[in-house]
């Protein structure tokens, strides 16, 4: 969601006119709510289920029909809520498809969206445009006021006010799923002694910083386990504390981040974080975290047994990354 804001963005740009949303998964609405040219936003728990078992699908479609037919981008790529556009009356005529934009080589995905973002659906072909395409590159998130006021209340409670901060984000969604985190399929997961290894030279490094780890509920216990390793003062996990709107804002103010491949790592991009960034199997130039401000991203992947893998990557190569990365402050 947070490369869509490319898309967004655009849409914004060209039609001057808020972009309503339908998505699924928890972390849209808080994400995306309150960005400029960001509309309504209808979240589906699933877009698979049968229709008549799901009353958050029946919900979206008596919405959209209540807002009637206009320009529509379709975004996803397995078509499975197709239907509940037909549903609501959103016929082809008014659809753009990303299944007939598909990827070019070697182009990231925000390239896709922006290059998406040009095409009309055939019923709008022939009709003016109130505004032009922004020019800009990558994704881009805007802060307000009020986040990063409830931000600083919330860093004088946990004792992190008016003091440099460096964050470290040590899972992903897999990391904690069912438990799995040291298995192969989890293809993000990377051992915990590295990233120990790190933020001892984090800590030797800045010693006026304060480290925050990051992280969703379940990833406050491996959190805990990795400061144990590290075993250095100065350390932070507020991973039992982090709502989106409020790592928004945290990685706005952050100096620099150390990070898998992840949704904060394309947040951090989109807000001019400086980070390092670990990634595993997924395709670098498809999804190497860009932002329009142009903030400094390192990407590091590594190999293992002759394939990609982030077990790959050697602790000594992230903390040369971090030192040739130009931070927000020394």
């Amino acid at each position: 969601m947070v490369l869509l804001t490319a898309l967004i963005g655009e849409l914004h740009a060209q039609f001057r006119v808020p972009v309503d949303i339908v998505t699924s998964g928890p972390w849209s609405e808080p994400l995306l709510a309150g960005q400029p040219g960001v509309g309504a936003i209808w979240s589906l728990r699933s877009r698979k289920t049968p229709y008549w078992l799901a009353a958050d699908q029946r919900r979206v479609v008596r919405a959209l029909r209540r807002r009637g037919r206009g320009p529509t981008w379709f975004c996803d790529a397995d078509g499975a809520a197709r239907h509940l556009m037909v549903r609501a009356g959103i016929t082809d005529e008014y659809v753009v498809d990303v299944k007939d934009h598909p990827l070019r080589h070697g182009e990231h995905a925000t390239q896709q969206w922006r290059r998406m973002a040009a095409v009309l659906p055939p019923v709008w072909r022939d009709r003016p445009l109130a505004g032009a395409p922004t020019g800009l590159t990558g994704c881009r998130l805007e802060v307000s006021a009020a986040q990063r006021a409830d931000l600083e209340a919330w860093l004088l409670t946990r004792g992190l006010h008016a003091v440099p901060l460096l964050l470290v984000q040590v899972g992903n969604k897999r990391t904690m799923r069912r438990g799995t985190r040291r298995l192969a399929v989890n293809h993000k997961y990377w051992p915990l002694p590295r990233w120990a290894a790190v933020i001892r030279h984090l800590r030797a490094g800045y010693p006026e910083h304060r480290i925050a780890l990051l992280g969703t509920g379940p990833e406050y216990a491996l959190n805990q386990e990795v400061a144990a390793l590290a075993g250095v003062d100065g350390l932070a996990n507020v991973a039992d504390d982090l709502p989106v709107p409020r790592l928004i804002a945290l990685l706005e103010k952050a100096d620099g981040l150390v990070t898998v491949d992840s949704g904060p790592a394309h947040a951090a991009a989109a807000v001019g974080c400086p980070q390092v960034v670990l990634f595993g199997k997924a395709p670098t130039w498809l999804y190497r975290p860009w932002g329009s401000t142009g903030a400094a991203v390192e990407v590091l992947c590594g190999r293992r047994d002759g394939e990609l893998s982030m077990l790959g990557i050697e602790a000594e190569a992230v903390i040369a990354a971090w030192d040739a990365l130009p931070l927000r402050r020394r």
